[in-house]
């Protein structure tokens, strides 16, 4: 082999199309209107178009786009490459693959959780000592061959053997850990990588963002030997594609000298304002660690954030870096960001002008690249943009409020800290919650006319008047069918609502929403994050509303529902000019304003959202507890004023729990709702481990899956949940919210739900 790597390149790109075709694809797909080869012709079409797209912008070397596409997930499709997951299909038999990871009626899909601090979520592969590794390389095969009859050289990508065993689980009676499999998993990627030469492939690239992080029950010394012991054999094959290893998401430790001693042929590092930010002694490292040998790939292109590079700066990092062998990357692959911002034309032009979307990254990896071998007088326009947006950005008086600021320094160290729980138990005793209380997590059934309503009133074809009639329909149909279906606490439904963070920020000065913002988030789901960009002020009540008009429709309790701080910086693009714990106050104070006015509304329930709490914790143990304070903190803010009498509920999904449950403990809600459904009710045993004292409601009906689960499944999960909470503090409720299921099986879903609740109300002779 003798080809050199790429001087521009970047790790991943978006898979879902600018205009969300492969998302259209799947949903068409998965509801028969579109068969197999109608599928497979429409995501051929979108990949041939991203690697003609990527070219255009720069990226013009062989091998310098990688072919990061995936049907559903990169964690899935490389358990099925190397035999991790035992299952029929070879990534070629669609409805096998779906099947796992989706589920059908007669089985459960594979479990899903957030991929490190993102809010991408991955399917989690499930290992058996019966697991028996094998190459199945026909998807990177089909890959590498299209492209290649396209005109382009691309570069296969795996997530890497480290990586894909540490976000493994062991399946119940498994007396191994994954990590002992080590050295047999690598005998099978050594066996890809042969195949991989043999079809002519030159480069193949690595993910182990698993060796920025701290892995429980390893020190970073032992995941940096292993790491040098597998990529020695890999780069030590007789035969073999030359190997790009990618370590995103933060700084290597002892992995960093692993690594690039290895033998590998190129080394990938994060090396963006915000790693260095957080380990300001990693350049120095790299410099020093990294020999002239290994290529370096310096991920100084932020692949997260949104906001324009300085590329003056990034070019005074790279040229201080001091090495021949370097290349320009992103710091992560660009999964994570929009496509363009050219596909904009309502966000405001000064914050437009701030931006860079995965297409502009593009341009700012080139960009640096040819500044770097042509020297600084080859500025080009990107770097005039660059400046332009800086400049811009710090100059405008729209990213400070004086008012706020003076708010959040009026904070105190006692500011959100309620009355105690016991306290507040007697007093909400007047609410008459009965036992084992049955509700949802907030949002139903999105249907085409709520959200063609929404359009239009959006592009002014409906009316104030009109919309307003519209969404109080919508909320009409749902309270009846809960009243019908015999729930206890009511929610209005969320049909007003496009996303549960995009419609607060749409109603909080600081924020700006995108109109083709589009983010994966897991298989067809897409969100559009908002964009937070100054300081946040609520102007006007929000909720206040939609949640009294639902209380004046039913005798039933009901829940206001709002989403919170963490969370919605999490979901966000977030400032790159404040800390984010000062974003999350300000965030925090404008939702204690909307639960003020929904407690005096009469709103006596209140559900303070949390699902991504986990999400933002840092990879690095040493770095957590800051963020869990703060954190905690700002959810503590919101409700730092209701009465004793008002019940707070909080919801959590897809997180591990027990990494956590301290934090979980300290949110202080009177109830809190977890995913369960998935993992079998396994993040019971961290609540029950830690005593957890206060209401708890384990999701019971897994919404990410379209099956109906059946009475007696349901039944089998609250008599186990039951073994670790009493009667009197469980809720019966999904996993999560509904929006992305249809009526039909949602009604068939809850109405099991609610029999199996009543069953089991019967058996145990629990009081109603």
């Amino acid at each position: 082999m003798t080809s050199t790597f790429p001087q521009a390149t970047i790790t991943g790109y978006p898979r879902i199309g600018a205009r969300r075709e492969q998302k259209k694809a799947l949903e068409s797909y998965w509801a028969g209107r579109i068969d197999a080869a109608e599928f497979a012709q429409a995501v051929h079409t979108l990949r041939i178009d991203t690697y003609h797209r990527l070219h255009t912008l720069g990226l013009t070397e062989d091998y310098a786009i990688p072919a990061s596409y995936s049907h559903y997930d990169h964690v899935l499709d490389t358990a099925l490459t190397v035999g991790l997951i035992p299952s029929a299909t070879t990534g070629t038999d669609l409805d096998e693959y779906f099947a796992l990871a989706r589920g059908t009626a007669e089985r459960s899909p594979l479990e899903m959780t957030k991929w490190f601090d993102t809010n991408y979520h991955f399917l989690v592969p499930e290992l058996e000592d019966s697991t028996t590794f094998k190459a199945h390389p026909q998807h990177l095969l089909s890959l590498v061959s299209e492209a290649r009859t396209a005109g382009h050289l691309v570069r296969p990508v795996l997530v890497g053997p480290i990586t894909l065993l540490t976000l493994a689980k062991t399946a119940p009676g498994t007396t191994t850990s994954p990590l002992d499999r080590l050295e047999e998993l690598t005998a099978v990627y050594l066996d890809i990588i042969s195949i991989l030469a043999a079809a002519g492939v030159e480069w193949v690239q690595f993910d182990e963002p698993a060796l920025v992080t701290d892995v429980p029950g390893f020190t970073d010394e032992q995941l940096a030997e292993a790491a040098r012991r597998t990529y020695a054999a890999l780069s030590g094959a007789s035969t073999h594609p030359k190997i790009f290893v990618t370590a995103p998401y933060g700084s290597l430790r002892s992995g960093l000298s692993a690594l690039a001693t290895s033998g590998i042929d190129a080394l990938g590092v994060d090396i963006s304002a915000a790693t260095r930010t957080i380990d300001p002694g990693y350049l120095d490292r790299v410099a020093d660690e990294v020999p002239e040998s290994t290529h370096l790939v310096a991920g100084i292109i932020d692949g997260r954030n949104v906001w324009a590079a300085d590329l003056d700066e990034s070019l005074d990092v790279l040229t201080g870096l001091g090495r021949e062998s370097l290349s320009v990357s992103t710091s992560t692959s660009l999964l994570h960001v929009p496509y363009t911002v050219a596909n904009e034309s309502a966000l405001p032009v000064d914050v437009a002008s701030w931006l860079s979307f995965a297409e502009e990254k593009v341009t700012e990896v080139e960009a640096l690249s040819a500044a770097l071998s042509s020297g600084p007088d080859s500025r080009t326009e990107a770097f005039n943009r660059s400046d332009r947006a800086r400049r811009t950005r710090a100059e405008s008086a729209r990213v400070h409020s004086a008012e706020m600021t003076a708010r959040t320094a009026a904070l105190t160290g006692d500011d959100g800290f309620r009355t105690d729980y016991a306290t507040r138990q007697e007093a909400q005793s007047a609410l008459e919650i009965p036992s084992l209380p049955t509700t949802t997590i907030g949002s139903f059934p999105q249907t085409a006319e709520v959200r063609k309503a929404r359009a239009d009133h959006r592009a002014g074809r409906l009316d104030a008047t009109a919309y307003d009639t519209a969404m109080k329909a919508e909320i009409d149909r749902v309270v009846t069918l809960q009243e019908d279906l015999g729930l206890d606490v009511i929610v209005h439904g969320e049909p007003e609502r496009n996303d549960m963070v995009q419609y607060f920020a749409e109603n909080l000065d600081g924020f700006a929403t995108t109109d083709n913002g589009w983010v994966q988030s897991y298989g067809s789901r897409c969100t559009r994050p908002p964009i937070l960009f100054g300081d946040v002020s609520r102007p006007a009540p929000i909720t206040v509303g939609w949640s009294t008009y639902t209380a004046e429709r039913t005798e039933r309790l009901v829940k206001g529902m709002l989403t919170g701080p963490v969370t919605i910086l999490a979901w966000s693009f977030v400032r790159d000019d404040v800390p984010l714990s000062e974003s999350a106050d300000q965030i925090a104070l404008a939702l204690a304003d909307e639960v003020a006015d929904l407690e005096a509304a009469g709103i006596g329930i209140i559900q303070v959202d949390e699902p991504a709490l986990r999400e933002l914790l840092p990879l690095r143990e040493a770095d957590r507890q800051a963020y869990l304070d703060w954190s905690v903190r700002s959810f503590r803010l919101v409700n730092a004023r209701v009465a004793p009498t008002t019940q707070i509920h909080t919801h959590l999904c897809y997180s591990e729990f027990g990494e956590i449950i301290e934090a979980i403990n300290a949110l202080d809600a009177d109830v809190t709702s977890i995913e369960a459904a998935r993992s079998r009710m396994e993040v019971l045993d961290d609540i029950a481990d830690f005593d957890f004292v206060r209401g708890i409601g384990p999701g019971v009906y897994d919404i990410h899956s379209p099956r109906v689960p059946s009475v007696p499944e349901l039944t089998e999960l609250i008599e186990a949940a039951l073994k670790h909470v009493p009667a009197e503090r469980l809720w019966i409720n999904p996993d999560c919210g509904l929006k992305t299921r249809g009526y039909a099986e949602v009604r068939a879903s809850l109405a099991n739900l609610v029999a199996a609740r009543n069953t089991l109300l019967t058996a145990q002779s629990v009081p109603a």
